[in-house]
């Protein structure tokens, strides 16, 4: 059967209308809530899932904050990873050794002039509102080439965050990107002293199990705080 020209034309200026409208995400100025997790795109948003098209990923949910099933088996403690770390003080340790702590862990790197200059700040505010100094604050860098233990050292001093209750590590290339994938924290080097990263703050209680993340910064870290309390009554 032959269809009329005007037929034709306007069947195929519907399928042209579908793929542009399918070929990634929405863009919006207002009620945005997507965003690449490498921020490829500095602070632009979209309004429906997809992928950033500069890196390919998913976008995620700008300040999103996710509550971890309470039953997560115990396979999946961070315990179990062998891995060694120089901490900030110059030992070598295993995950492991930390166990029987409810830890308040994030990826960040030193030299770093963006976001972790916040996390940073997100952390000590953490600390405060805890109050209790039974809990662990870690700190694990995504620049083990450059945060060597001496670094972290002074980082620590110079960030106030020199207590027992803070442990700074320094792993291996394929450590850093073992443990970064356990928390779903996503980075890449963009230069030789730069790295685009998610920002991402996550609790685990004493067996090591992930219990709540909260991402964002300077957000409103209520929920994490009184998950973290929570954790400590137990």
């Amino acid at each position: 059967m032959k269809f009329p020209n005007s037929i034709l034309l306007a069947f195929c200026s519907i399928m042209l209308m579908f793929n542009a409208c399918s070929n990634g995400p929405t863009e919006t100025s207002e009620n945005a809530i997507y965003q690449c997790p490498m921020e490829c795109e500095g602070d632009k948003t979209y309004t429906v899932e997809g992928s950033c098209p500069v890196c390919k990923m998913d976008l995620k949910l700008t300040s999103e904050e996710t509550i971890v099933d309470d039953d997560a088996d115990l396979d999946n403690s961070i315990f179990n990873l062998t891995s060694k770390w120089n901490t900030e003080e110059g030992e070598t340790i295993q995950l492991t050794e930390l166990n029987g702590s409810v830890l308040i862990v994030v990826m960040i790197y030193t030299t770093c002039k963006a976001a972790c200059p916040r996390l940073v700040a997100d952390m000590r505010n953490i600390r405060e509102k805890v109050g209790d100094s039974s809990a662990r604050y870690i700190l694990v860098s995504i620049d083990p080439e450059n945060d060597t233990p001496e670094r972290l050292k002074a980082f620590a001093i110079e960030n106030q965050m020199d207590g027992e209750e803070w442990t700074f590590l320094q792993g291996t290339v394929d450590d850093v990107r073992e443990f970064s994938n356990v928390l779903a924290v996503k980075y890449k080097q963009i230069s030789p002293i730069d790295f685009s990263h998610s920002n991402i703050i996550s609790v685990f209680d004493e067996n090591g199990v992930l219990k709540y993340q909260q991402e964002g910064l300077g957000v409103d870290n209520s929920v994490l705080v009184s998950e973290v309390k929570a954790l400590l009554s137990e």
